[in-house]
């Protein structure tokens, strides 16, 4: 399973001002496979250790930061040689050690020649309680859910990946009954990466499903584990309330749909946990479309999407049959699907600002405006081929933006105003398409 993160972690190796690196990103995407998979084609040795379940690790960090002595009960508790020349140090479940979060500091500072690398769920919530964090001495990586392209690759579908990464739209014409039909098949599996080797190894829905729910459950034992008791049911209230939001014709967030008369003040700390989490994705409104686009964010409005499209489906107890039959799932559900799915491939973008577009009245909306370099790109997502885009024409002619998107699933046609962009092609989005 080839995942952007490794191109990533080669270069972090070599980099003349390699740090420690945090590895964030929600439970169950992959970032403890992608540690392992890195040291052991990059290494010569993998010095790899959780601090969950390993207490005795967790207390080395207890101490004190001497560096020397950490390494010595590191390589004692593996039974691995370190020799920074050719061993990867993995710390794994950092989130369980604010000591061992602190401990990078000292790593950088005192013993740069140690190659490490540390991860954990939940580690968003940990670090913004915790006030000795290493400002500045550590790197940082985001990993999401499978890409679309990723996902392709993962099912040995890699001729049909390097078609869009070419950007071969004649040849990708000819199989875009293919595409559409490992599109639906992404939209119910998601992109965790249990659930794509279960679809690659089984084709069983069923077991994918039972998957998903899994990792749900996982989820919402987080919130009582993790979580202040007292926002517990606020988290639970507010997670719950995420399909019915993106349901909504306008998918702009509503605090009274999770309770009537609730306000942004009663779920604010229920909000930021989840952000910190990654179980979520905000992406503001913006007051106007200039650059850059986070100097004109209105904090006050905002779409939520989760972090993955398939664990929206199962959340929703969206079946397999209905989404793989065709388009009707899409009037059923209003596009939720598919404005998730676009969020989470652009989410995956470490060289794209995400954020949504509407007129003060009310009367169109750009579903993302997406800022990369020094261009602002309005992007109209559409669930099926419907080919109207009443609220981009307004946009375009009001902002005459130099190139604009309607991603659907008709084939790729660039026009004189906008361009269409298959909505299996939205990941590899540029200034150029």
């Amino acid at each position: 399973m080839r995942r952007q993160a490794l191109a990533y972690l080669q270069e972090w190796k070599v980099g003349k001002s390699r740090k420690p690196l945090l590895i964030w990103g929600a439970r169950q995407v992959g970032k403890t496979w992608v540690m392992k998979e890195f040291g052991n084609s990059n290494y010569e040795r993998v010095a790899y250790v959780n601090l969950e379940s390993n207490p005795l690790v967790r207390d080395l960090f207890l101490v004190d930061f001497d560096t020397a002595r950490i390494i010595a009960g590191i390589q004692i508790s593996t039974g691995v040689i370190i020799d920074p020349k050719n061993t990867l140090i993995i710390i794994d479940e950092i989130q369980e050690s604010a000591e061992a979060v602190t401990a990078l500091k000292y790593f950088q500072e005192n013993a740069q020649e140690y190659h490490i690398i540390c991860a954990g769920s939940l580690l968003g919530v940990v670090l913004n309680r915790h006030r000795s964090f290493p400002v500045g001495k550590v790197d940082f990586l985001d990993m999401y859910p499978l890409s679309f392209h990723e996902f392709l690759e993962a099912i040995d579908q890699t001729p049909l990946k390097q078609l869009l990464t070419q950007n071969n739209w004649t040849l990708a014409q000819s199989f875009s009954s293919k595409y559409k039909e490992l599109l639906r098949v992404y939209y119910y599996i998601g992109g965790m990466p249990e659930e794509v080797l279960a679809y690659k190894e089984n084709l069983d829905f069923s077991e994918i499903r039972a998957i998903q729910n899994r990792i749900l459950v996982s989820y919402e034992q987080d919130f009582s584990k993790y979580a202040p008791t007292a926002i517990v049911p606020r988290i639970r209230s507010l997670w719950h309330s995420i399909p019915a939001q993106l349901a909504k014709e306008n998918k702009k967030f509503i605090y009274g749909i999770i309770r009537q008369g609730s306000r942004a003040k009663d779920y604010e700390l229920a909000l930021t946990w989840l952000i910190d989490c990654g179980l979520v994705q905000q992406v503001f409104r913006v007051t106007k479309p200039a650059l850059p686009l986070k100097a004109y964010e209105d904090f006050g409005i905002f779409k939520l999407f989760m972090v993955d499209v398939g664990l929206l489906g199962a959340m929703s107890a969206l079946d397999a049959q209905t989404i793989l039959q065709g388009d009707h799932i899409f009037q059923e559900f209003k596009g939720a699907l598919t404005e998730q799915y676009v969020a989470q491939q652009l989410a995956t973008r470490k060289d794209i600002s995400l954020h949504y577009w509407s007129a003060e009245n009310g009367s169109s909306e750009i579903d993302f405006l997406v800022q990369i370099q020094n261009k602002i790109i309005p992007v109209e997502v559409k669930a099926e081929e419907n080919l109207h885009a009443k609220s981009l024409r307004v946009y375009c002619t009001k902002y005459n933006p130099e190139l604009a998107i309607r991603t659907s699933m008709s084939n790729y046609r660039k026009e004189s105003w906008m361009t269409n962009l298959p909505l299996y092609a939205i990941g590899g989005m540029n200034i150029d398409s």
